[in-house]
């Protein structure tokens, strides 16, 4: 009798077990696919409570944000036939469920070792393709673009999209670091004396093009100062010539009173004859 009295109980009990699992929740943060009998019902899932039917539907999550794939050191020959040992990074994310797990059976573990091995190829096709020089300098940012580029189109067969890849270190083995190191030191060496050659001898250029063109303004200013001196000269004499003929005797009193200022009482001795012509005008107090 008592156990009639259950029975209701346990079926409501029952009911509301199955309902709960008839109704499953999607997170924003989640990507959901449906399966029945292993196949895949619905991958489109939006945020929010959907149905499904309980004890035959499965419901399978994937983590829909970028997730974060951090590879070791390893070694990888450049076209020179060096090795270089490389710490990269990739980020990545699930674009499509469905693929996604038809290509990994729904494994994180299992797609980033396959995904892994893909960036590993560009790597190693792209460094194939460069030199030493080349992936450590300039060419690094079309090397990582390239490389990107290369293993997008591989990984959409994965249902994976790759956001980014970065290298955190590349190095030389010791062995032959130092050789390389040495060949990059001498090829810069090199370039700052040819840039130090070039540099002397436009020095040069224009140094000797200065010195002539100080050569040309000095003769060119000698020329006109001795130009002008002439003219100058001629005036003067003109000068002279026109107040000679208004006065002669006036003249030479003028240019004997001249000659009488600088040399008597400059502390010079004279040796003269008191009846000599420079004397002329002092013999005389009338000055005749």
């Amino acid at each position: 009798m008592n156990d009639f009295k259950l029975m209701p109980v346990v079926i409501v009990l029952a009911l509301l077990a199955s309902a709960s699992m008839a109704f499953f929740t999607v997170d924003e943060r989640e990507l959901v696919i449906k399966r029945r009998f292993g196949e895949i019902l619905q991958s489109d899932y939006e945020p929010g409570l959907h149905f499904k039917v309980p004890f035959i539907d499965k419901v399978l999550k994937f983590d829909d944000r970028i997730l974060t794939l951090d590879n070791p050191s390893e070694r990888f020959l450049t076209v020179e036939k060096k090795n270089l040992e490389v710490d990269f990074f990739v980020k990545w994310e699930i674009t499509d469920t469905a693929k996604f797990y038809l290509s990994t059976s729904g494994s994180e573990s299992i797609a980033s070792q396959r995904l892994l091995e893909i960036i590993k190829d560009s790597i190693r096709a792209e460094f194939a393709r460069r030199t030493v020089v080349e992936v450590v300098s300039a060419e690094r940012t079309v090397l990582l673009d390239d490389m990107i580029r290369s293993a997008r189109d591989s990984a959409t067969e994965l249902g994976i999209n790759v956001v980014d890849v970065r290298v955190k270190r590349i190095d030389l083995p010791q062995q032959v670091s130092g050789s390389v190191y040495d060949r990059m030191r001498e090829e810069r060496q090199r370039i700052a004396s040819q840039l130090r050659a070039e540099g002397a001898e436009a020095a040069e250029q224009i140094r000797a093009e200065a010195d002539r063109e100080r050569t040309v303004m000095l003769a060119e200013a000698y020329r006109d100062a001795e130009r002008l001196r002439g003219d100058g000269d001629a005036q003067a004499a003109e000068i002279y010539a026109l107040a000679y003929d208004r006065n002669r005797e006036f003249y030479a009193f003028h240019r004997s009173l001249q000659a009488y200022r600088s040399a008597i009482g400059s502390g010079d001795l004279l040796v003269l004859q008191p009846d000599s012509e420079f004397f002329k005008y002092l013999n005389s107090q009338a000055g005749k």
